[in-house]
C-alpha cells in the first residue's frame, strides 16, 4: 500500500493530527485484537529451528533482502535453509514450493519469487504446513518473511527491522499510523533489531527510535546495489513501500535519472503502464530502471528492454548476524533435544 500523507510526522501538521486523531480508536481496536490473538494462541512447534525477519510497521523498512542475509550466514555455517513466506500478493494458500520456472507473479506473488531464485521458498498461509514442507525438502533452518505478528509457528528467534530515517512514523497504530502494533509490546516478543540506514555511514538516533535503553543486539545495515547503475539517461518507476528510496539510491550510486513514476505497493503493471512509460522514457531519450521486486512483476514480454537493479543487505559487523543464526541453532535445540554437548 502507499503510505496516507497523514502518516508522515513530518507533513501538513494540521490536517494529519487531526486524521490521526480520528482514527486512534481504530488503531487501538487493532492493537488489542492482535495482542489478544497472540496472547490466545500456542505456538505449533517447529520441525527445525525459525528464525522470523518482520517489522512493526506496514512496509517501507528495506525488510525484503533481510531474509536473503540471514540465508546466506546460514549458509555459511553450512546450514541448507529455506525461506517461508504467506505469499503475499499472489493466489497459492500453499504450502507450495515456489518454482519461478513454472509460478507466475499472479500465482506467488513478488517476494516469494524472488526469494526463490535465490534458494528454497515455501508459500504458506498458515505457517505451519509450510514449515513441515521445508523440512521435508532438507531444509535445516528456517527464515521467514514477515510474521512477527503471527503466531501460529514457534520461532527460535525473533528479528525486527526498522527503517532508521523514517522510524515508526508518527508513532500510532493503523489506520492512524503504520504501526501493527505498539512498539515497545513489538520490541518486547523481539530478539534483535536491524536499522536500516541509506548508506554505511548513517548512525541512527537510537532514542528516538527507542532502542538506546533496548537490552538486546542492535544491528546496523544498509542497502547496497549488486552493480552500479547503468550508463546514460534513466527513467526509473517502482511498487514499493518507499520508492523515494529507491530513487535517491539511484541518484546516490551515480545514474543519471531524469523522471520518476511511483505506483502502490506491489501493483502489477499492466501492459498500458509499460506503453506509458515507454513513452515517457523515449521522450527523454531514456532509459527504463526498476527494483528487482518490480521487474519481476512486469508482463513478461514487455520486460526484456528494462533494467532491474538488484540490492542486497550489508552488515556494519556481518559477524553479528552470524551469530543470531548461531542463538537461533541452540534454542531450539535446547527446547527439542537437550543441551548440546
Amino acid at each position: 500500500m502507499r503510505p496516507p500523507p497523514f502518516w508522515d510526522p513530518n507533513g501538513p501538521r494540521s490536517s494529519g493530527a487531526i486524521t490521526r486523531a480520528i482514527l486512534s480508536p481504530l488503531g487501538w481496536a487493532y492493537a488489542a485484537a492482535g495482542a489478544r490473538r497472540i496472547a490466545r494462541t500456542e505456538p505449533a512447534s517447529a520441525p527445525v529451528p525459525v528464525i522470523c525477519v518482520g517489522n512493526l510497521t506496514l512496509g517501507g523498512t528495506g525488510k525484503t533482502p533481510e531474509p536473503l542475509a540471514v540465508m546466506e550466514a546460514a549458509r555459511g555455517l553450512g546450514l541448507t535453509p529455506a525461506a517461508l513466506t504467506r505469499g503475499w500478493g499472489g493466489r497459492l494458500p500453499g504450502p507450495v514450493e515456489v518454482d519461478p520456472a513454472i509460478h507466475g507473479v499472479r500465482e506467488a506473488g513478488d517476494e516469494p519469487l524472488l526469494l526463490a531464485r535465490q534458494g528454497l521458498t515455501i508459500i504458506d498461509r498458515t505457517r505451519v504446513a509450510g514449515a513441515q514442507l521445508a523440512a521435508q525438502r532438507g531444509a535445516q533452518i528456517i527464515v521467514m518473511d514477515d510474521g512477527h505478528q503471527n503466531p501460529r509457528l514457534e520461532k527460535s528467534l525473533s528479528i525486527v527491522v526498522v527503517d532508521g530515517v523514517t522510524g515508526w512514523g508518527p508513532g500510532q497504530i493503523f489506520p492512524a499510523g503504520p504501526l501493527r502494533e505498539p512498539v515497545d509490546a513489538g520490541l518486547a516478543r523481539a530478539d534483535a533489531v536491524v536499522v536500516m540506514g541509506p548508506d554505511e555511514r548513517f548512525e541512527p538516533d537510537l532514542d528516538r527510535l527507542q532502542l538506546a535503553e533496548l537490552d538486546k543486539p542492535v544491528l546496523r545495515a544498509w542497502l547496497e546495489p549488486v552493480a552500479a547503475p547503468p550508463e546514460g539517461r534513466l527513467v526509473a518507476f517502482a511498487g514499493i513501500g518507499r520508492p523515494q528510496k529507491f530513487y535517491d539510491a539511484l541518484v546516490q550510486w551515480g545514474g543519471d535519472l531524469q523522471e520518476t513514476a511511483s505506483f502502490p505497493d506491489h501493483h502489477v503493471f499492466s501492459r498500458a503502464d509499460l506503453h506509458r512509460l515507454a513513452d515517457l522514457a523515449t521522450a527523454l531519450e531514456a532509459q527504463l530502471i526498476t527494483t528487482e521486486n518490480d521487474w519481476g512483476r512486469l508482463p513478461g514480454d514487455m520486460a526484456g528492454g528494462i533494467h532491474a537493479w538488484p540490492v542486497r543487505a550489508r552488515f556494519a559487523e556481518p559477524a553479528r548476524l552470524t551469530g543470531l543464526v548461531e542463538q537461533a541453532m541452540d534454542v531450539w535445540r535446547a527446547k527439542h533435544t537437550g543441551p548440546a554437548s
